[in-house]
């Protein structure tokens, strides 16, 4: 085809005419692509205040037939990851007979009679799951605003069961030796999906090129390549964790299929069940804590993380690293709860407004807070400062997103301004009320801290969930302490051990 015929029929499609009839100041330009067919895009004049022309609609079109490809228009030009290209995210974790089967796994511990606040909690976390398949599809006016009535709940929720925590442990249909056999079983599923049939966005590839950077001593900010020129936005911890993995499996420069990633997302992922586990024996004994780390291999969000091959559950497992320092309690627990949200806190950033919930967590307050500020002192002090905040959070304050009612809608600049100083204030207000303190309830009081965050920031997509669906499946499934017990009165915070 020739480029004129290419645009007479980018022209024909009625997307693009209702672009052009907007738009018509409006030009077209068309391409070859590297895979031998044909792109036609629709650029507008640069909006005032910028120099760079936008383009509003594209179509890919094969050259042998003409036929049409694709077609886009509206944020879908600018954001492929918003138009339902299949397995995009997880590749082969998002078939219905894998998803829909780790759902049902996820529940089967759960399924008996009489039906609890508990089976609603759960079915909101698995609701998700259709705000996620109308994402799949494309339909992003549905995926969008479904997502954040869920949200909402879960935030209401927990602050409930902060107050007032479950009476008693939900009686199961399994037994402990099904979960070990379960977790057995799903560990080897979830390895050898992820080496078979898993894929790594940019998420991974940024922790491999960070880790590639900070091994050789070059300038982690500011210098990230083209294809992922936005890849340096997190902490430098999110880059620091891939290291030993990038070590093992050296990174070749580009975007291939990244060993290191795919290795470094199995560590986190597993890590997470393994903290898991050993949260729930501290609490509550050793089937509480198969329950949890099933729950956690079962649940189809983190299987996602995992197969992308995302950095995500790395937040979860400093999380959760902070929890359990936070219940085992001693003389060094204050300093590890301090410092692993410390940590935490510059991986995605987000967590460091758990730095007053945690420090402020039973004794050792002063040793916390100590080490919070001294982790980050340490990890921020060989870089410009400057530098650091306009690569990661001045980029995503001034970062447009469709994938939050905040990005998608024309809501008024105060709205969200009121929603963010509500979070910060949640943050601050949870480090004191209320005044009971357990780790359940130190759970139960995290999740709608980072919950509120999310709600209320630029950016969301399903893979943030993992940061707090292990805090929920806690709060929600380990009894208040009965009075008198070691539990609520062991003035250190160190809940008893059963099991």
């Amino acid at each position: 085809m020739s480029a004129r015929a290419v645009l007479r029929v980018a022209e024909a499609v009625p997307a693009v005419r209702a672009v052009r009839d907007e738009r018509p100041d409006a030009y077209a330009c068309a391409y070859v692509t590297d895979r031998g067919g044909w792109q036609a895009s629709l650029f507008a004049p640069p909006a005032r205040g910028r120099r760079l022309r936008e383009e509003v609609a594209q179509v890919l079109i094969v050259d042998r037939s003409g036929r049409v490809q694709e077609a886009w228009t509206g944020v879908q030009v600018a954001w492929p990851m918003a138009r339902g290209y299949p397995g995009a995210f997880g590749r082969a974790v998002n078939a219905p007979w894998v998803w829909i089967g780790l759902c049902a796994l996820f529940v089967l511990p759960f399924a008996r009679r009489p039906l609890r606040m508990l089976h609603l909690d759960l079915a909101v976390l698995l609701a998700f799951s259709i705000s996620y398949a109308f994402f799949g599809a494309a339909e992003l006016a549905v995926s969008v605003p479904s997502a954040y009535p869920l949200l909402a709940y879960l935030l209401a929720r927990m602050l409930v069961v902060a107050a007032r925590p479950p009476a008693a442990a939900p009686r199961l249909r399994v037994g402990p030796g099904f979960l070990l056999v379960a977790i057995v079983f799903l560990i080897g599923f979830r390895v050898a999906l992820n080496v078979t049939n898993g894929n790594v966005i940019d998420v991974g590839y940024a922790g491999v090129i960070g880790a590639d950077r900070l091994a050789g001593g070059d300038p982690l900010y500011g210098a990230f390549p083209l294809d992922n020129e936005h890849g340096d936005t997190y902490g430098p911890v999110a880059y620091a964790a891939y290291v030993p993995f990038e070590a093992l499996l050296p990174w070749s420069g580009s975007w291939d299929d990244l060993p290191a990633a795919h290795a470094a997302a199995l560590a986190f992922d597993l890590g997470c069940a393994l903290l898991l586990w050993l949260l729930g024996r501290r609490l509550r004994g050793q089937e509480l804590g198969l329950l949890l780390a099933y729950l956690w291999m079962s649940f189809p969000f983190t299987l996602m993380v995992a197969n992308s091959a995302a950095n995500d559950a790395l937040v979860a497992l400093l999380v959760l690293g902070a929890l359990l320092a936070a219940a085992r309690g001693g003389r060094g627990a204050a300093v590890s709860r301090g410092a692993l949200v410390g940590l935490a806190g510059l991986t995605k950033l987000a967590p460091l407004a758990l730095a007053p919930l945690f420090v402020a967590y039973r004794a050792g307050r002063v040793r916390a807070a100590l080490a919070f500020v001294a982790v980050l002192a340490l990890i921020v002090a060989p870089f410009d400062l400057a530098l650091l905040w306009e690569r990661t959070l001045g980029f995503q304050q001034d970062r447009d997103s469709p994938f939050s009612i905040w990005g998608r809608y024309a809501l008024p600049g105060w709205t969200q301004a009121a929603a963010q100083g509500a979070a910060l204030l949640l943050a601050v207000a949870v480090a004191f009320v209320p005044r009971r303190r357990d780790p359940a309830t130190l759970a139960a009081l995290a999740a709608p801290v980072l919950i509120a965050l999310q709600l209320a920031v630029d950016h969301w997509f399903y893979l943030y969930l993992v940061w707090f669906a292990p805090l929920v499946w806690i709060a929600v499934l380990t009894p208040a302490p009965a009075a008198g017990s070691a539990r609520s009165s062991s003035p250190a915070g160190v809940p008893a051990r059963s099991g």
